[in-house]
């Protein structure tokens, strides 16, 4: 089999009936769909064996979160089945029919090309973009993720403005099409992450590694979205946070620029947690203190890793937290224009 599309999942019965069927009708006949069970304490396994026998099924031990998790599971991929790609999908993705063959077509069509992402909208409001990486992942200056269609928390309805690839610094976990010798090649994710930020690190160490990144908008799928964690949870606050400055401490060339870098997130983080705190959210603020402090916990295990090219400049824009909340610039054509090819 050319390509394996991995779902990784964690007591997610009701996920998988819903939306497995759409993957399992709408892959090509050279792919297969493989899903791994991340040591599921519902009736995951039984559902999978009983309703789709002719999924491959990856059983893992325990949780092991996402990043761990599906590096373990592609482990078992390669070894059972040698793909030429992986397509690591989120268990709570429709997808339509013609989904696949424009990623694999497009990781084909050049060695350079790394990973590609379709474009994401909603479930739920399938005019809009999806929060997870919209038409393209972006970062700042300062790490700061955004897309093409989404900034921070404003979400552009998808009425065709971004429909040309384009070269992007990272591409959405939630389909994120990868060639499997380059995924091994750079390290895989990051299982110290567990969740979050980890396939933003993995696309930046893929760019310092000489690759491109690309979304190919012939591709469209629909993301619901907060499968795992919700988007008002603390815990995803915390991961967030905590994960960002371990994603800048692991790609950030050492020197004062990434001190000042780092210092100046930890400022910004800082007053965020204040406006948390004044908002009412006490546990968010609290999330935010604790991602730091395991920052600082955690650090040492999380060196700089070295790549053919150690610096690798951003796509983005200096700051978009200025260009959001100080210029009022909302939408991505106000940033900047993209880098399509």
């Amino acid at each position: 089999m050319q390509t394996a599309v991995v779902i990784l999942n964690w007591n997610g019965a009701t996920l998988l009936r819903e939306f497995l069927p759409s993957v399992l009708q709408n892959v090509p006949q050279d792919a297969i769909v493989v899903v791994a069970d991340n040591g599921s304490t519902d009736d995951s396994v039984l559902v999978l064996e009983q309703e789709f026998p002719s999924v491959r099924l990856c059983k893992l031990d325990k949780n092991y979160g996402f990043a761990e998790g599906y590096n373990r599971a592609l482990q078992w991929v390669e070894h059972e089945i040698a793909p030429t790609f992986y397509v690591l999908l989120n268990s709570d993705v429709q997808t339509p029919a013609g989904w696949l063959e424009p990623l694999v077509a497009r990781l084909r069509s050049a060695d350079e090309i790394a990973a590609v992402m379709p474009k994401l909208r909603s479930y739920r409001k399938p005019e809009f973009f999806e929060y997870a990486g919209a038409a393209g992942g972006f970062l700042d200056g300062l790490g700061y993720p955004y897309c093409r269609g989404r900034i921070l928390d404003h979400i552009e309805k998808d009425e065709g403005q971004y429909d040309t690839p384009c070269s992007v610094d990272w591409v959405s976990g939630a389909c994120l099409a990868v060639k499997a010798k380059i995924y091994w090649e750079v390290g895989g994710l990051a299982g110290g992450f567990f969740a979050h930020m980890e396939e933003i690190d993995l696309c930046w160490r893929m760019r310092r590694a000489g690759y491109t990144l690309l979304c190919e908008p012939r591709a469209t799928v629909y993301h619901l979205g907060g499968g795992s964690l919700p988007n008002n949870s603390p815990q995803k606050i915390y991961l967030n946070f905590r994960n960002n400055l371990l994603m800048l401490r692991r790609n950030v060339t050492p020197g004062y620029g990434k001190l000042f870098k780092i210092i100046l997130r930890l400022c910004l983080d800082g007053a965020a947690a204040l406006v948390f705190l004044l908002q009412g959210k006490p546990k968010f603020w609290a999330a935010v203190l604790r991602a730091h402090c395991h920052y600082f916990a955690m650090r040492r295990r999380f060196p700089f890793i070295p790549m053919a090219a150690t610096e690798v400049k951003n796509l983005g824009i200096a700051s978009m937290l200025w260009q959001f909340y100080l210029r009022r610039r909302k939408y991505f054509s106000s940033l900047q224009k993209s880098n399509r090819l």
